[in-house]
């Protein structure tokens, strides 16, 4: 991939989701849906979409008649300080999100099949770039998309969040595939249903992944009986696009209790969320940040660290972040004493690592007591010169701290590390011994403790992300790569002539006997049938052959219920469009 100012920043491990745009390998028909869903969105929404709409395809650099490129987008996206990059399907949520922090959108590299032409299962490139770019042009909602992304690589996720996650792309993946069996997707739907009815409270993640669904996916401003689309699921989908509309989709109030509001990423949405305007989404992220970990901290903040078993930050009063897996918190009275990492862990301050304190350093973890000393109400953290001698804390000297709740460390001292900030975040003991209520906790030669009052905050992921380096759960399987047969292939070619017929008018004459082979070989599509309609009524030399054409789709949307709207929806195009010019942005 080819970095630029915007992606450069993006740390390593996010980097391992990014692949290459495979744009060669879209087929002319993906061409053809592309053209379909973004001509018809076009109409559709410059009337009821957020008025941002239709420059913010311009500044997103999308066009209506060709698949973006990811350069073509960069290239126009820098100029409002934004980026996009390929991903493959759906990426777990936190790291969706984590890109956003960094101002990059996230775009997959598929397109939808035409077989869900009007709503796909996976997120495809018509969803990413014509549903979330356009509406990051407006100030407030791109400041948003990045408050929401950087809580959104905070939160804490748990074990099922994981599974429910792989679950839910494996399902998205083989709907997609047209060549998947019924049977496979019931088992796969099912397999979710048991996942689901066993979740156990929401985690972070889940609550804000919850509020990013249905503002920057499925988001709707204004009044609950006024309002426009905003949500990149509702900007992409001719489906939802319209049917959203209908007074059977209920509409409510944005409020924090949205978290609560769980969705089917594979189904249309029951009901949506409308906020006032862009600043109230902010309000209530606000809201929720409050109740994060993040924000917290204490013995909360630690368990939800420790039932996430992955890494996350806990950060002392004193400002040392501890980064690790955390293991195990030993608690009295409602607050922790004693905090406990298993695997690589790294100490940081400010989120910048501390030098010598890294991986390699704490190889197997990092272990350490929380709070006060019994013999002072000074905060340790905050002694200085004659209190802490007072305390019996002298370099070189054998100390023994008295911790409140019955934690003493015994060792000789050999080192005091203070911050920049003046405060006192790690000692280091020689021969040091950990005892809790006269058990022995820890034994050893040489011994690093943190020092704090207590616990502030508690997040997801390393402090220092470049340094600590985490390994990004990216998922094994991939989306699927339709093989054509040979029957498929000469259908592709039909759609490539048409659609060169666009630029060379001299190849029209050759459409009327083409989309005769159409009817004999390929009954079942409709769309070329349509796309060759468009450009015999336009030419106003072949109006019999139109007329055929047109008659023809009639009859089969009235023979084929699931082609009704989109049958109907591109012939009312066409109409439009010969009441005012082509649309050829």
């Amino acid at each position: 991939m080819e970095l630029n100012e915007v992606t450069k920043r993006l740390p390593k491990h996010l980097l391992q989701f990014v692949v290459d745009q495979p744009y060669n390998e879209y087929t002319p028909v993906d061409q053809a849906v592309w053209r379909y869903v973004m001509r018809q969105n076009y109409h559709h929404l410059q009337k009821v979409a957020h008025e941002s709409y239709v420059e913010g395809l311009k500044l997103a650099g999308v066009e209506i008649e060709n698949i973006p490129t990811m350069y073509g987008m960069n290239r126009i996206l820098q100029r409002i300080g934004w980026a996009a990059v390929a991903v493959d399907g759906f990426i777990p949520p936190g790291a969706f999100m984590e890109f956003t922090k960094y101002n990059v959108l996230v775009i997959a590299a598929d397109i939808r099949t035409l077989e869900h032409i009007e709503y796909t299962p996976a997120p495809d490139i018509i969803h990413e770039s014509a549903g979330h770019a356009p509406i990051i042009a407006v100030p407030e909602f791109a400041a948003y998309l990045k408050d929401i992304g950087e809580a959104g690589s905070k939160a804490f996720s748990s074990v099922k969040d994981v599974e429910l996650y792989e679950a839910i792309r494996h399902l998205s993946i083989i709907k997609e595939d047209p060549h998947t069996k019924q049977a496979e997707i019931n088992e796969a739907e099912l397999a979710i249903e048991r996942i689901q009815s066993n979740m156990g409270p929401p985690s972070e993640m889940a609550l804000i992944r919850n509020l990013h669904w249905w503002t920057v996916e499925y988001g709707l401003i204004g009044t609950l009986d006024k309002f426009k689309l905003y949500g990149a699921g509702l900007l992409s989908s001719i489906g939802e696009g319209m049917s959203c509309l209908n007074e059977k989709v209920k509409k409510l109030p944005y409020t924090l209790e949205a978290m609560h509001c769980n969705y089917d990423i594979t189904k249309p949405q029951p009901q949506l969320f409308v906020t006032p305007d862009f600043a109230h989404l902010t309000t209530v992220l606000s809201e929720f940040k409050k109740l994060m970990a993040w924000t917290t901290g204490w013995l909360d903040g630690i368990k939800k660290a420790i039932a996430s078993e992955q890494i996350g930050t806990i950060v002392y009063s004193s400002g040392l972040q501890v980064t690790g897996t955390v293991a195990k918190v030993i608690e009295a009275d409602g607050v922790p004493i004693f905090i406990q990492t298993m695997g690589p862990a790294a100490l940081s301050v400010n989120d910048v690592q501390l030098n010598k304190y890294g991986k390699e350093y704490f190889p197997s973890g990092f272990s350490s007591p929380v709070g006060k000393l019994t013999t002072s109400p000074m905060p340790l953290e905050d002694m200085i010169g004659e209190v802490l001698r007072r305390n019996g804390i002298e370099i070189n000297k054998q100390a023994l701290l008295n911790f409140e709740h019955d934690i003493v460390v015994e060792g000789i001292v050999r080192q005091i590390l203070r911050s920049r900030a003046g405060k006192i975040i790690l000692i280091e003991f020689e021969h040091a011994t950990i005892q809790h209520r006269g058990n022995v906790i820890l034994v050893a030669p040489s011994y690093i403790m943190a020092v704090g009052q207590h616990i502030v905050s508690a997040f997801a992921g390393p402090a220092d992300v470049e340094a600590f380096q985490p390994t990004a759960f990216v998922p094994h399987e991939k989306m699927h790569k339709i093989h054509y047969d040979e029957k498929v292939l000469k259908l592709h070619d039909l759609y490539r002539i048409v659609r060169k017929t666009r630029q060379d008018t001299h190849l029209i004459p050759r459409l009327p006997s083409l989309w005769k082979i159409v009817v004999h070989d390929f009954p079942d599509d409709w769309l070329l049938s349509l796309e060759i309609l468009e450009i015999l009524e336009r030419s106003g030399d072949y109006q019999r052959s139109a007329h055929e054409i047109r008659e023809y789709l009639e009859t089969k949307r009235a023979k084929k219920p699931h082609l009704h709207n989109l049958i109907t929806n591109g012939l009312t195009l066409l109409h439009v469009e010969k009441e005012q010019p082509a649309v050829n942005e």
